[in-house]
């Protein structure tokens, strides 16, 4: 783990509420850390189960196990049981041997059914996963159930994280109030494909399975599908929303409900790029004026992703140039006499060519602040799309040489 907190991480650690139906509790199993936690379950006795994984053709054996389960039931009790340290991945069948055993031991202890134990794990690829000391704190972890231990559980999914993440939002729907509440562990090897990092939110709300898949993977495209700190997906990401409906408030058709939905996601989301292999500077890149919004996504993450303009915003210099560069190598159309570029409110390019205005000194003044806007105009049509990333920093190298020392 990575010990110096980012510059741009919150205060603390937000007041989640507690959401009726779901319990937390953490273990120090010893998989890979010492002297501290790195196993957390969450147990729902009832719970409708939504989610998305990543796409990488080298997932880990959790992430092609939670696939197949996902599917299988409308409700019912419901696990989820995490390790960091190990991701179990590309450990060939003794991976899928593990998550047998897990699943196993934790429907024996927890009383759910082993189709319905969604494991998770995070770490380092190609190691096996001994699974069984993460199965031996199963009966422990159960014991140690409460439904105030979500911040504990946070921490406990950290791998090189600075800091735990956690969001929440409170909505009035038409039959009553519901609550929703997240935690996600993410820092480098981010750049979603239908999934992020390590994420699970939990409502109370009452909702059926197949219209909260589509609520979740809207919203992931929005959010998580909209940050990158390094352009590289992960083999473990992996996404859960359980709603257990204990506030027996239905948010079937309630866009309230799907806009608290994805405001929780965001939250994390951001937060995700805030903690950043060695962040110095959050980024939000916005595009407009594409011809479609797939254009604009596409150009916006190749700025997002560029060594030369993650390292130029960390140097804190003013390079347009290097937007100019990004832009024509995303493959999307573009057409150099139409192009704008902006820096927060900065115009420094338009029409082709730098703008008569343009101050240097004001760019490089606006370039020391820690949250930053680059915008793009293409003035090719209505598409748009936003994009968050961070700087990229020598902490990123330092973190990531010594990640397996």
């Amino acid at each position: 783990m990575a010990s110096k907190v980012s510059p741009l991480a919150p205060a603390r650690f937000p007041d989640l509420p507690v959401i009726g139906g779901v319990r937390f509790a953490s273990a120090a199993a010893g998989v890979r850390y010492k002297g501290r936690t790195d196993v957390m379950l969450a147990l729902m006795e009832e719970a409708t189960v939504a989610g998305t994984f990543t796409r990488s053709a080298t997932r880990s054996a959790p992430v092609r196990d939670g696939e197949r389960k996902l599917a299988l039931t409308e409700g019912g009790p419901a696990a989820f049981l995490v390790n960091s340290g190990n991701s179990n991945a590309f450990t060939g069948r003794a991976g899928e041997d593990a998550v047998q055993g897990i699943c196993a031991a934790a429907a024996t202890a927890l009383g759910v059914p082993e189709e319905r134990v969604f494991t998770s794990s995070t770490g380092v690829i190609g190691e096996p996963l001994p699974w069984q000391r993460i199965a031996e704190a199963v009966p422990g972890l159960h014991g140690a159930l409460e439904a105030g231990g979500i911040e504990a559980a946070a921490r406990a999914i950290m791998t090189t994280d600075t800091f735990p993440k956690g969001a929440s939002a409170e909505v009035q729907l038409s039959g009553g109030t519901v609550r929703i509440a997240g935690i996600a562990k993410g820092s480098g090897m981010i750049a979603p494909d239908m999934a992020t990092m390590l994420v699970y939110v939990f409502t109370d709300a009452r909702i059926g399975r197949k219209e909260l898949q589509a609520l979740v993977s809207a919203a992931c495209d929005r959010t998580f599908n909209c940050i990158t700190v390094d352009s590289d997906t992960s083999t473990s990401d992996t996404l859960l929303v359980a709603a257990t409906g204990a506030s027996g408030v239905d948010a079937s058709g309630e866009p309230a409900f799907a806009q608290a939905l994805e405001d929780v996601f965001h939250d994390l989301a951001l937060q995700v790029v805030r903690d950043g292999e060695g962040a110095s500077k959050l980024v939000e890149v916005r595009v407009t004026g594409a011809a479609q919004d797939g254009d604009a996504h596409r150009i916006a993450m190749a700025i997002a992703n560029s060594p030369l303009v993650k390292t130029a915003i960390a140097g804190e210099d003013a390079n347009w140039g290097r937007i100019v560069m990004a832009v024509g190598k995303s493959g999307a159309e573009a057409d150099r006499d139409r192009l704008a570029i902006r820096f927060g409110d900065i115009v420094v390019a338009r029409d082709g060519f730098r703008a008569p205005d343009y101050s240097e000194e004001a760019a490089s003044a606006y370039m020391k602040n820690q949250e930053l806007v680059v915008g793009v105009d293409l003035g090719l049509g209505g598409g748009s799309a936003t994009v968050w990333t961070c700087d990229l920093t020598h902490g990123y190298i330092d973190i990531n040489a010594d990640y397996r020392s």
